[in-house]
C-alpha cells in the first residue's frame, strides 16, 4: 500500500521539469512531424515543456539504444515506429530488447502502405500483378524507403503471403525511391501512401491495393489487400510511445491519458488525416498485447523469408 501510495504521490509531482521525447530519425520525417505534433497538445496539457530529440542513425537503433539506457523516471520518452519490434529480427546483435528494456505506453496514430508500379508493368490489379510475379520468378524488384522499414517487411510479408520471388531494393528515404520508381529502374514499390499522392493522382504509377484493413480517405479509389483478392495480409506504420523499463506505471498511466487527450483533439485529428494517418489509441494492457503481436508475427516474416541486415 505505502508503495502505491508513492506511486500516486510521484505521478501527481510528474511532470516538475520538461519531458524529452526521442525521435530516432532526422527532421521533418514522418515520426518527427507526428511528435512535434503531438508535443505541442502535450505541453499544454501538462503544463511542462515536452521537447522533441532527434537521434537519427542505425536504422533508427541508435535512438532506440538511447531511450533504453535513459533513467525511468518519465522524463525520457521515445516515438517509435515498427522497426522498434523489427529490428530485433533483422540484426545479428542490438544493444537493447523492445520486450525487455522498455514498457509499452500507448500507440498514437497508424499509416498504411501502399503498393504502387510504374506504368510499363502490364498488370491492372492485384490479382493480375501476382500472376505476373509468378511467371517472372526473381526478375521484378520493389523497392522501400530503406531496410527494416515497414516498406520493406510488407514486401517480405506479401512474399510469403502469395509464394511470388520479387526483389528487395532498398533506398535511404521514400523521396529517392519514388525518383526511382518513376524512372523505371524499380518495377513496383511499398510505399507511405502521402509519399506517392501527387504522382498517382499525375497517373505516373498506378497504385493496386492499400496495406491497411480499410481503405485510406486520402484515396479512396485504392482498395485494400482484403477487397483486392488478398484476404488476411495487412501490414502499417504505426507511431507510438515508449518509456525504458521500470517507468512508474502511474506515470505511465498519466502520460497515456495525455495522449487520448491530445488525439480526441479535432485540430490534431485533421493534420493527422492530411498526413494521410489515423488516430489510434490503445491502453497500457492493449498496447503492450500490440508490441508482443508485432514482434512475433514480424519475426515470422523475417525467418521464413531469410532478410537480415548486417
Amino acid at each position: 500500500i505505502l508503495f502505491a501510495g508513492t506511486n500516486a504521490v510521484h505521478a501527481q509531482a510528474w511532470p516538475s521539469r520538461p519531458v524529452r521525447i526521442i525521435v530516432p530519425f532526422p527532421p521533418g520525417q514522418a515520426v518527427d512531424i507526428v511528435a512535434r505534433m503531438l508535443s505541442e497538445k502535450l505541453s499544454a496539457s501538462l503544463g511542462q515543456q515536452v521537447l522533441v530529440d532527434n537521434r537519427p542513425g542505425g536504422g533508427s537503433n541508435v535512438g532506440f539504444e538511447v531511450a533504453a539506457l535513459a533513467p525511468a523516471d518519465g522524463y525520457t520518452l521515445l516515438m517509435a515506429q515498427p522497426a522498434f519490434t523489427v529490428n530485433v529480427s533483422l540484426y545479428k546483435k542490438l544493444a537493447y530488447d523492445p520486450l525487455r528494456d522498455f514498457s509499452a505506453i500507448t500507440l498514437a496514430a497508424t499509416s498504411a502502405n501502399v503498393l504502387v508500379i510504374h506504368p510499363s508493368v502490364p498488370a491492372y490489379t492485384l490479382k493480375d500483378f501476382i500472376a505476373l510475379a509468378k511467371s517472372k520468378p526473381g526478375q521484378l524488384n520493389y523497392a522501400s524507403s530503406g531496410n527494416g522499414t515497414t516498406g520493406h517487411l510488407s514486401g517480405e510479408l506479401f512474399k510469403t503471403v502469395t509464394g511470388v520471388s520479387i526483389t528487395h531494393v532498398p533506398y535511404k528515404g521514400a523521396g529517392i525511391s519514388v525518383t526511382d520508381l518513376l524512372g523505371g529502374h524499380v518495377d513496383l514499390a511499398f510505399l507511405s501512401l502521402p509519399s506517392v499522392v501527387p504522382q498517382l493522382k499525375a497517373k505516373r504509377l498506378r497504385a493496386l491495393a492499400i496495406t491497411s484493413a480499410k481503405r485510406s480517405a486520402l484515396m479512396p479509389d485504392i482498395p485494400a489487400f482484403a477487397e483486392a483478392g488478398l484476404p488476411g495480409y495487412e501490414s502499417y506504420t504505426w507511431f507510438a510511445i515508449f518509456g525504458p523499463k521500470g517507468i512508474d506505471p502511474a506515470v505511465a498511466q498519466k502520460f497515456n491519458a495525455a495522449i487520448k487527450v491530445a488525439l480526441e483533439d479535432p485540430e490534431t485529428q485533421k493534420k493527422l488525416a492530411e498526413m494521410g494517418n489515423t488516430p489510434r489509441y490503445e491502453t497500457l494492457q492493449q498496447f503492450a498485447a500490440t508490441v508482443k503481436r508485432d514482434r512475433a508475427k514480424w519475426a515470422d516474416v523475417v525467418k521464413a523469408t531469410g532478410a537480415k541486415i548486417e
